[in-house]
């Protein structure tokens, strides 16, 4: 796997410790700025693997945001090509969406933050998955939109907010709600790049830095132990 396309919203929301790994692998990756791009002109079917990171809007809100109903036929055509794909919070609200179920603001609020990711009960297929969910204490959550599972897809994880928080589709997608690929540096950006939707949740930056600062360190290696795992597993 050579050939990795990434979709960005917003430059900080960036490929984190997977990123790392697919340098450690020799991939080369090309990012597009999903906002700017012209998607229509993007072979969906030609990159190793497709990655479409996290953003502060709403799958939605194509009236105010056009470039969205670009990229979710990008999306689309991709998966109907089978070929492998990813998708990081806003990423799953799009597969999501691509795959034809709802996406909408969650009703028990917005989750920001560290929590754990909770499995499912039958994860035989996606042991890989659940390890990652049992290594790592606790996840960086940061959404307020929630979907319906996919037609087809197996969910993965859940929180005691919302039931929907990771699916698979078969060997090709994977969609991740929260945010496995974080490292403690690289939130230093978020904290600065979402400073107003932090504040209007009236979340404690200071409080949440200690706190990205103790977590953030045990969730690297699990994290990546699981990429390394999975980049083999969709190139076999």
């Amino acid at each position: 796997m050579q050939d990795i396309l990434a979709i960005v919203h917003v430059a900080f929301e960036d490929l984190g410790t997977l990123g790392q790994e697919l340098d450690r692998r020799g991939a080369a990756v090309n990012s597009v700025d999903a906002c700017s791009a012209d998607l229509r002109a993007i072979d969906a079917a030609a990159p190793d693997l497709l990655i479409i990171l996290g953003g502060p809007i709403g799958v939605y809100e194509t009236e105010a945001y056009p470039f969205l109903t670009d990229e979710i036929e990008l999306i689309r055509r991709r998966l109907a090509a089978r070929r492998p794909t990813l998708g990081v919070c806003l990423g799953a609200q799009l597969i999501a969406s691509a795959l034809g179920a709802a996406v909408y603001p969650g009703s028990q609020g917005k989750e920001i933050g560290w929590a754990p990711a909770l499995p499912e009960s039958d994860m035989d297929q996606d042991s890989a998955f659940a390890q990652m969910l049992a290594d790592a204490p606790s996840f960086f959550h940061f959404h307020g939109d929630t979907f319906d599972l996919p037609h087809g897809a197996r969910r993965l994880a859940r929180t005691k907010k919302y039931a929907n928080q990771a699916f698979a589709v078969e060997d090709y997608a994977l969609g991740i709600q929260f945010h496995p690929e974080v490292t403690a540096e690289g939130l230093e950006q978020w904290f600065v790049g979402h400073a107003c939707e932090l504040a209007a949740a009236k979340i404690d930056i200071s409080e949440l830095r200690r706190t990205s600062h103790a977590l953030a360190p045990q969730l690297e290696p699990a994290a990546t132990r699981f990429w390394r795992s999975w980049l083999k597993q969709i190139t076999a």
